[in-house]
């Protein structure tokens, strides 16, 4: 299995880091290896349409970003197989082109070789001001949201109970 775990945002504006910060302590909190299990950590300042290249041959996606949804800063959004969710969350990613759009892009022009398992881990912030850093709200959220790429790390190892029966 490979997975890739990317994490979203600019670490120079605030609270925008989140992505990353989270994926940075998921990776100083976890250790794995492997050898069934091909595991690639990103992170990515502006990703654009280059995420769709990120998530490119691997079969598993986890994508950690900011998101501005009108809640509580520190807050943190689960969003499960995105490449082939329908709905229109009302959460925006605090980038022009978010990940919520690239993915409904790719759904519409039927992109291959992406992962059949696509989750977002949304960190809702307040502050992306440039030049700040995170504020203690999603600071406090980071662990919080290592610990569930974690647990979505280890849902896409476990066999599906459903096409085993």
């Amino acid at each position: 299995m490979n997975i890739v775990i990317i994490g979203i945002g600019q670490t120079l504006r605030g609270d925008d880091g989140a992505g990353p910060a989270a994926v940075k302590a998921w990776e100083d909190r976890y250790s794995h290896v492997d050898e069934n299990v091909q595991i690639r950590t990103e992170i990515e300042e502006l990703p654009g349409l280059n995420l769709l290249s990120l998530l490119e041959r691997t079969d598993a996606a986890i994508i950690v970003d900011a998101v501005q949804s009108h809640n509580k800063p520190g807050m943190v959004h689960l969003f499960q197989n995105m490449l082939h969710n329908q709905s229109h969350e009302h959460v925006n990613s605090a980038h022009n082109l978010g990940v919520h759009e690239t993915l409904a892009l790719a759904r519409l022009l039927q992109i291959e070789n992406l992962p059949e398992k696509i989750t977002i881990i949304g960190i809702e912030v307040d502050n992306v001001e440039l030049g700040e850093k995170l504020s203690s709200d999603v600071q406090n959220a980071i662990p919080k949201a290592a610990d569930l790429i974690e647990e979505q790390f280890q849902s896409f190892l476990r066999p599906n109970l459903r096409h085993s029966q």
